[in-house]
């Protein structure tokens, strides 16, 4: 029987592995974000600097290993086959929880996953055990170590809302200092705060990465733990005086240096740190096994305690450690998840305009209502000549070039974030509040970007909504961990071998669901990157992009009415309700089109702003198009959907007939603007009047049938409905064409 113990150790390897890559795509984040958002430095550079960050980290985590094995539950009042079992479950829901953030692009904590896991199955396995050996409910506190989840849920409410207030406070006092004109203030305070930031820096590493390095001698680990004031004064001297040789000597910006460095620190805390979120169960899990076959030990699983894991010196057996260091700079560079949750918080801290990801809610609207009703009052408050000081320092450059090169935010923004959060984690650390990285460098992000005025009063409903959303993920984490780890726990007990075996099973299904849906995902992100052209600036870019963007619309179009006739003669209403999903995505990204017009005339250059009308009235004949289209397919489901009657024979017929028109017509152009021979597009304009007046044709043939043999009322008006908008679909198509047709042959005559 305890061979099956092994095959449970191999499956929490398995996880291991597994939680591993999902948790190093939810937390690269945070030590990715600010080098990436500022582009400070080469995107290759900032990965192998956090790769060697990791690696190092991972074999300095052995310390916090302790967590798993005693931290949450008390292992002497459970036995072997208990804190398998708990094990198992807590790797389970781990494993699925971030896998379902990271397919949603949304940063969670990882240490909130995995300690609300281990109170959840703990608790459930403990209320079973009081019920029914004790029949005392009273007992149920020497199982679990209360004091350490309560210590947790105290430092997730700090840590958000220190880590917004000190992110906000310091950004602003910074940006008040350098302003967007960096180099105007840099040489006279440039070394000042470079020795402040790297201070910090050089702290949080020394306080936070080195507390549970086994190699370093304990009156080093002494002299760091009594002598934090030395250790500052003498570090900002140091630093301040390199940060100003790297200025003067060097020519070297020491934002970048700061920048490199912090992302090195970062990297190596979440490893050293976090590193226990992810294979801390598994080891704790190899250690009880260890414990319970060595030698003279005859008790069985459901009766050896392991009180053993409770001994302060166990260490975590190194090979783990590199192995899972080996497999988190593997993540680092290859998972596509991780680009996804970076996204969210770069989209959500980025200075200026574009895409918002979430939508206003009403929270949001009232929030930045109310904020904007504060801002009145202090503008009223205080004097008019020094409110007019305090915005001439928020008065930002004017960037040009492409939107994609340039980055989410400054590199003083970029410093602020690691130092921040350096600073916040390094105090946490010596008060002993398990503060999650994760909160800490989200939230200082996020009051970073809200002190650099990035969220105005065209953003801010949007960005607020956005940190709602993230943050309410983190709560939901914490209740969805601890119930679902519950529920699974008490299952394999109940279960045993047939719940771990069927749990595998889903486990393998679900990550495979779950990698399709996000392949999916991402090609739907691709097709609307394709589309999103914001940044051409020739007239020879506008017709190729418009061709491009046109071929592409006009090739859906044409798909999706067939099928929506072809569905609503057969009544399939699964497949209506697929191309209701079809339209959706393709009204996603011509409003991503439109959404850019902005910044598409902004980049013009000065001999192609004539263009501007042309590009405009394209996107707007587009529109029209899907809007016609969208009546078509939103009003087939609907009769479908309402179970009306069928469509007879002969409309059907007379619509598929208008169908094979259409089929012809619109492959006739998407073939004209994907080879771009425009000169055919005189041929295509020819035809129109013919296939109106066969729309029309048809229109009266139903009023024909009316005014006979037609006898329901809801046919008819749907009839009518798809009629008509064919109608406006043939027109606006033409127009467009017209349009393009003029706008080429004023081109060809300027040159």
């Amino acid at each position: 029987m305890d061979q099956i113990y092994v095959i449970m150790l191999l499956a929490l390897g398995i996880l291991a592995i597994t939680d591993l890559m999902v948790g190093v795509s939810n937390d690269a984040v945070n030590f990715l974000n600010s080098a990436i958002g500022s582009k400070a430095v080469s995107f290759k550079t900032i990965m192998i600097v956090a790769s060697i960050g990791v690696a190092v980290g991972a074999l300095y985590s052995n310390g916090m290993m302790e967590i798993a094995r005693n931290g949450i539950f008390t292992p002497s009042m459970f036995s072997f086959n208990d804190v398998i079992i708990i094990f198992l479950a807590v790797m389970i829901t781990d494993v699925l929880l971030l896998d379902v953030f990271n397919s949603l692009g949304l940063p969670t904590s990882t240490t909130v996953s995995v300690i609300f896991s281990l109170l959840g199955a703990s608790v459930v396995l403990a209320i079973y055990k009081v019920y029914v050996i004790d029949g005392n409910m009273d007992n149920l506190g020497a199982y679990i170590n209360t004091k350490k989840a309560s210590e947790i849920v105290y430092s997730i409410l700090l840590s958000v809302l220190l880590s917004f207030g000190l992110g906000t406070i310091v950004q602003y006092v910074s940006r008040l200092i350098f302003t967007f004109h960096i180099d105007k203030r840099y040489k006279y305070v440039g070394a000042i705060f470079g020795g402040i930031a790297m201070t910090a820096i050089t702290f949080f590493i020394l306080v936070k990465g080195l507390k549970s390095v086994t190699f370093v001698p304990s009156s080093v680990k002494d002299f760091i733990k009594d002598s934090p004031f030395i250790i500052i004064g003498y570090s900002f001297v140091f630093w301040t005086i390199v940060c100003q040789f790297l200025m003067s000597v060097i020519k070297y910006n020491i934002f970048k240096f700061i920048i490199i460095v912090g992302t090195f620190g970062l990297a190596l805390a979440f490893a050293g740190n976090d590193l226990v979120n992810f294979i801390g169960v598994p080891i704790a899990a190899y250690q009880a096994y260890e414990i319970y076959v060595a030698p003279g030990q005859n008790l069985g699983a459901t009766e050896f305690m392991m009180s053993g894991l409770e001994e302060e010196n166990l260490p975590a057996p190194f090979i783990f450690l590199a192995m899972a260091g080996a497999v988190m700079v593997y993540t680092l560079w290859t998972s596509k998840k991780a680009r996804t949750v970076i996204e969210t918080e770069q989209n959500l801290s980025r200075q200026g305009e574009g895409t918002e990801k979430y939508n206003a809610n009403n929270l949001s609207r009232n929030i930045v209502r109310g904020m904007l009703y504060v801002g009145n009052v202090i503008s009223f408050i205080l004097p008019k000549s020094l409110q007019a000081k305090l915005d001439a320092q928020f008065i930002q450059l004017e960037v040009k070039g492409k939107r994609d090169k340039q980055p989410m935010f400054d590199m003083v923004r970029a410093s602020v974030n690691l130092v921040v959060a350096s600073v916040l984690i390094s105090i946490g650390t010596s008060l002993k509040l398990p503060l999650s990285t994760t909160y800490v460098t989200f939230m200082v992000a996020m009051g970073s970007s809200f002190a650099d005025r990035a969220w105005d009063r065209e953003s801010a409903v949007y960005r607020v909504a956005g940190v709602f959303n993230v943050i309410g993920g983190w709560f939901v984490t914490a209740i969805v961990a601890f119930l679902s780890s519950a529920i699974i726990a008490y299952v394999l007990f109940i279960g045993e071998v047939y719940a771990f075996f069927a749990f595998m099973i889903v486990v393998a299904i679900f990550f495979y669901r779950s990698n399709q849906i996000h392949k999916r995902k991402m090609k739907e992100e691709d097709d609307i990157k394709k589309l999103k052209k914001e940044d051409i600036v020739t007239i020879k870019e506008i017709i190729n992009e418009s061709s491009q963007q046109i071929s592409r619309v006009i090739f859906t179009t044409n798909k999706v009415y067939t099928d929506v006739l072809d569905n609503l003669g057969l009544q399939d209403l699964a497949k209506l309700k697929e191309n209701k999903k079809a339209l959706k995505k393709l009204e996603k990204e011509v409003d991503e089109l439109k959404s850019n017009v902005y910044y598409f005339i902004k980049n013009l250059d000065e001999t192609s702003v004539e263009a501007s009308k042309f590009y405009v009235m394209i996107l707007g004949y587009l529109q029209d198009m899907i809007q016609s289209l969208a009546f078509i397919t939103q009003n087939s489901y609907s009769h479908i959907n309402n179970n009306h009657k069928q469509l007879k024979f002969n409309q059907i017929r007379d619509l598929k007939s208008i169908d094979v028109e259409l089929q012809k017509l619109f492959d006739t152009i998407e073939t004209i603007f994907k080879d771009q021979s425009f000169d055919k597009l005189d041929e295509v304009l020819k035809e129109k009047n013919q296939i109106l007046n066969n729309v029309s044709e048809l229109i009266q043939k139903q009023i024909t049938r009316i005014r006979t043999v037609e006898t329901s009322p809801k046919n008819s008006k749907l009839y009518f409905g798809l009629l008509l908008e064919t109608n406006d679909l043939i027109k606006a198509t033409m127009n467009l064409l017209e349009l393009f047709k003029e706008f080429t042959i004023h081109v060809k005559s300027k040159k």
